[in-house]
Formats: C-alpha cells, sequence, structure tokens
C-alpha cells in the first residue's frame, strides 16, 4: 500500500487540480481512512476526527465533500447501503469483494480466484470491456446466525 507521504502529495496535487485550498480538515478526511482499518459511514469519520482532534473544527459538509473528491479520484471506494447511504475506505488495497450482514451490519472483506476469472469469462463472451466490478453479497454472519 501506498505510503501515507505519497498519499499526501496526490491528495495536494488532487486538491490542486480542482483549484480547492489544502486544509488540515481535508489531510483529516484522507489520514483518517488511511489510519483505520474498515469502512466507514461519513458520519463515523467526522466522528473519529472529533474524538481524536478535539481542538479541529470541521463540518460534516467537508467530510461528504472530501470523500467525493477521493472517491472519484479512486483514493477512496465505497460500498452503497441504498438509504442508508454509503460505507467509504480506502481505495488502494488490493482488489477484494465484500459479504455484508443485513442483521448487523459486518463487512467481512475476501478475495477469490475463481470468481474473478470467471467475471473475466463472462465480460469476454459478451465482447465487454471490463473496466471494474464490485461484489457484494448480502446475508447474515456467523455471530447473527449463532443468536438465532
Amino acid at each position: 500500500m501506498t505510503h501515507y507521504p505519497a498519499l499526501l502529495e496526490q491528495f495536494k496535487s488532487l486538491l490542486k487540480n480542482n483549484t480547492l485550498k489544502f486544509t488540515k480538515q481535508r489531510e483529516l478526511v484522507l489520514k483518517c481512512l488511511y489510519s483505520h482499518q474498515g469502512h466507514f459511514t461519513p458520519e463515523d469519520i467526522h466522528r473519529l476526527i472529533k474524538e481524536e482532534y478535539p481542538d479541529i473544527n470541521i463540518g460534516i459538509a467537508t467530510v461528504y465533500r472530501t470523500l467525493t473528491l477521493l472517491e472519484n479520484e479512486g483514493i477512496a471506494s465505497s460500498i452503497s447501503f441504498g438509504t442508508q447511504g454509503k460505507k467509504y475506505e480506502l481505495g488502494l488495497k488490493a482488489h477484494h469483494d465484500h459479504l455484508i450482514c443485513s442483521q448487523c451490519g459486518a463487512i467481512i472483506e475476501f478475495y477469490d480466484e475463481t470468481i474473478e476469472k470467471k467475471q473475466e469469462e463472462i465480460a469476454k463472451r459478451f465482447n465487454f470491456q471490463m473496466q471494474d466490478h464490485t461484489m457484494k453479497i448480502i446475508g447474515i454472519c456467523q455471530k447473527c446466525q449463532e443468536k438465532q
């Protein structure tokens, strides 16, 4: 994975190219994604920043706008939960897919070579030039099954 100083320089260039100022608040959104493993709503990120940097004043709108910018550039990626919104993660990790528990919201990352190859075969069969894909399997995790 990219080291933080290189990622920060990429982020600064992105802001400059979009005629946006580099601010500590915007940097903290990036830093939060980089330093915390997992998938976070914008509200989660906002809360983490406020907890870790109580002296920094950051609005939720700044978090949303920064996440959108990061996602458009491929630095962050998201999983949509329909009306419940999106959860974000750093997008620079190796490709993976997701299992999502419909009861507790747990997200389990996985990679399966057979699934990857099958998707390529399907795209080729339909003469479709695949650029990217996401897979999310929705079900009930082991913990929730054991509670039932």
